[in-house]
């Protein structure tokens, strides 16, 4: 049986495509027998006009002059996808646009499965999307949904891990919203809804190092994902998740969350409630619960899904601790974007 590799290009409008790549051949070579026009000029390793970063995977880096790659990009995680062969799967950062490369976001169709009011703010939406078989993510990812009747579309993370039969997304409820109408009021099983997508750059990484998720309110979405796919692969270092909402209501999945410590080892959380009036064990913001030892004295890998204002706050507790973690990844929204409406 010859061996392939799956290669996910992230290109820097947010739009990620999946190509396959035979044993022995280039990952440029791959990406132009698939139609992906990705940046290239001499093919020789000699001009660096396709140098991209690769952020998981391993591969043979091929042969090239100090001009195109010098040893010390080489040792971060630049590469050369004229000259590099995969030995495993990658993910790759490519430092150029979709529409110049020739590609696009992909449409999916999907039919409603089930919708579940989980409390009043949250609602989980679960679709069935037709050929599944084409919908490659990286688990933190989002596609755009669009709402049946509307020209507009929505975004919102997966909840669910990549390659499951089911796709779930937490919405949030907010009165008024474009999409919170649709499912409080319209919407039934069987329905049909298109998604566009995968799109963000939040996704996880390799985990070299400890891991602190921080998720804000529906933004506990992506980490669900992330969590599930670390519980099929498996991680040897340590994750910490910090999940906190408004008000206890707010509180879901809490019970998937504990799951997932069954399944992970070295995995811990903590659920935290602003609401001063709260009768939950942990009171205040998500900063309020971070213990020295989730720090790690800045080696480690951050990831934030929240709000502006979470984001931000964040961000300056970090500056006042004088802590500067090795990767900080966020992704912030507006009610109108991922994760919520």
């Amino acid at each position: 049986m010859t061996m392939s590799y799956n290669i996910a290009l992230n290109f820097e409008d947010g739009v990620t495509r999946f190509i396959e790549s035979n044993a022995g051949e280039t990952v440029a070579d791959a990406a132009y027998r698939q139609g992906i026009n990705i940046p290239l000029d001499c093919r020789d390793g000699a001009c660096g006009t396709c140098k991209s970063f690769c952020e998981s995977g391993r591969y043979d880096g091929g042969s090239y002059i100090e001009d195109a790659l010098t040893d010390e990009e080489a040792e971060e995680g630049y590469c050369l996808t004229c000259q590099m062969k995969p030995q495993t799967d990658l993910v790759l950062r490519i430092d150029a646009s979709s529409e110049v490369c020739k590609t696009q976001v992909s449409d999916f169709k999907s039919e409603v499965l089930g919708i579940e009011q989980l409390s009043d703010s949250t609602i989980s939406l679960s679709l069935k999307v037709e050929d599944a078989g084409r919908l490659h993510f990286l688990p933190g990812q989002y596609v755009k949904i669009q709402v049946p009747g509307e020209q507009d579309s929505r975004s919102y993370s997966f909840s669910s891990p990549p390659g499951s039969d089911v796709a779930t997304f937490l919405i949030r409820n907010v009165p008024g919203g474009l999409m919170s109408g649709y499912l409080t009021e319209r919407a039934r099983p069987g329905d049909t809804l298109t998604l566009k997508g995968p799109l963000g750059s939040f996704y996880l990484r390799d985990t070299k190092r400890p891991v602190l998720m921080l998720a804000g309110g529906t933004g506990l979405a992506p980490f669900l994902s992330m969590l599930g796919k670390v519980a099929e692969t498996g991680c040897e270092q340590p994750i910490h998740l910090v999940y906190g909402v408004t008000t206890d209501g707010d509180l879901v999945e809490v019970e998937t969350i504990a799951e997932y410590v069954k399944k992970i080892p070295n995995f811990t959380f903590a659920t935290s409630v602003a609401d001063k009036g709260s009768n939950h064990p942990l009171k205040g913001y998500v900063t309020h619960h971070l213990e020295a030892k989730h720090l790690n004295a800045g080696d480690v890998d951050v990831y934030l899904c929240g709000p502006p204002p979470m984001v931000e706050a964040v961000r300056t507790f970090f500056r006042d601790q004088g802590v500067n973690p090795v990767n900080f990844h966020y992704e912030k929204f507006t009610p109108s974007e991922v994760g919520v409406s």
